[in-house]
């Protein structure tokens, strides 16, 4: 069985090991000149690959528009963050877990496991086209497929596809959501790719900025609308980033006018804060950080007593403009529907035609969820399509 694997992501690398090692004849192609290059980006920081929370609480980390209920209990049910790490260890690569639950390769790094991981496929007899940009696709089985490799238009058939293309973030990578198109002239519902995990924008006045600027604000509980963070947040010239602000994004979004409010001190009352205020003054009376006072006072009116004071430091609030450009996001939201795929990831209207990673519209919050994702649903897509 011929198996085409199109994008050379965490997604379509775990698609055509897995439809390799169930016998069939994969090609894997990828427009650039390598593959693995989003997994390379995320390894700068160290290699995040799963998490270790316990997994009732890891499944609901992945949301989106539609998603079948139940879904990612099972999937990653059968893909389970343990197995991801027996897998790294097949590899010869150990992982370890922080105290933070976050799961690495021992190495901190991304380019041992992806190069294993490539000799491995070769070993599988997976072959690479690189340089094939996928420009189209006929209706009908066997599947035509079209790219465009250094201006030349080519053709390749195959029994069954999977596609795994990516969002849009991180376009230099190759993942620049110019895949749409050609769903979308296929009939396929596909929501608008947007930024999740990203930045988001407020005007800081200089005097803020000359405090607070490049400095975490830490052990946070944040709020947008109904939905809760914690974490931690890091101020910019922009605006905010961090762990807490990345969570929130969906809620955001939703949003007419987006905005968060922050808990300085989610450990003490209101009436707690405003008794410490009685015998000291701030930012020592609760031992704000000198980012932390200059946003709490940022549009704290004159005369504010101190009861006021307290419940402001339990619900500063922030608004925003909107979130950072996709292309410096670190996933994107939006993509195929889920009303568009069945159980196993294919295309309803495309039969033999499956898609995996951030291509369908769900998001989740960094910390190795992302990675876990594309790893489950490459699994599935890749077993399906041999089916």
């Amino acid at each position: 069985m011929k198996v085409a694997v199109i994008g050379g992501g965490p997604a379509g690398l775990r698609a055509a090991e897995v439809a390799a090692s169930a016998g069939a004849r994969v090609k894997l192609f990828e427009a650039k000149r390598s593959v693995g290059r989003k997994l390379l980006v995320a390894g700068r920081g160290g290699l995040n690959l799963t998490h270790g929370e316990d997994f009732a609480r890891f499944v609901t980390r992945y949301t989106g528009p539609g998603q079948p209920e139940g879904f990612w209990e099972n999937l990653l049910g059968s893909f389970t963050p343990a197995e991801l790490r027996e897998w790294a260890a097949g590899l010869g690569i150990e992982t370890f877990q922080q105290r933070t639950g976050r799961v690495y390769p021992r190495e901190m790094k991304a380019a041992p496991l992806l190069r294993r991981w490539v000799d491995r496929l070769r070993g599988l007899g997976v072959t690479f086209e690189t340089n094939h940009r996928w420009t189209g696709l006929a209706p009908g089985r066997p599947h035509r497929l079209e790219f465009t490799v250094h201006g030349e238009s080519r053709t390749f058939i195959a029994d069954a596809v999977v596609l795994a293309l990516g969002g849009a973030s991180w376009p230099v990578t190759g993942s620049d959501g110019s895949w749409t198109s050609i769903l979308t002239g296929l009939g396929i519902g596909v929501d608008p790719l947007v930024p999740a995990n990203c930045g988001w924008e407020t005007p800081w006045p200089a005097e803020v900025l000359a405090v607070a600027e490049g400095q975490p604000l830490k052990n946070l509980t944040v709020r947008a609308g109904d939905t809760e963070a914690i974490g931690e947040l890091m101020v910019t010239a922009y605006g905010l980033e961090g762990g807490a602000i990345y969570q929130l994004g969906s809620a955001l979004r939703s949003m007419q006018e987006p905005a968060i409010q922050i808990d300085f001190k989610p450990t003490f009352s209101r009436a707690e804060l405003a008794r410490r205020l009685a015998s000291a003054r701030l930012p020592e009376a609760w031992k704000l950080s000198p980012a932390a006072h200059a946003i709490l006072m940022h549009g704290a009116p004159s005369g504010i007593t101190p009861e006021q004071l307290a419940a402001r430091a339990k619900a500063c609030p922030v608004r925003f403009s909107g979130p950072r450009p996709i292309d410096e996001a670190i996933s994107s939201a939006g993509g195929v529907r889920w009303d568009e795929v069945d159980e196993s990831l294919m295309l309803r209207k495309l039969p033999g035609v499956h898609v995996a990673g951030e291509m369908i519209d769900w998001e989740a919050p960094t910390g190795g969820y992302l990675m876990q994702g594309c790893f489950a649903t490459g699994t599935l897509a890749g077993r399906a399509a041999t089916s």
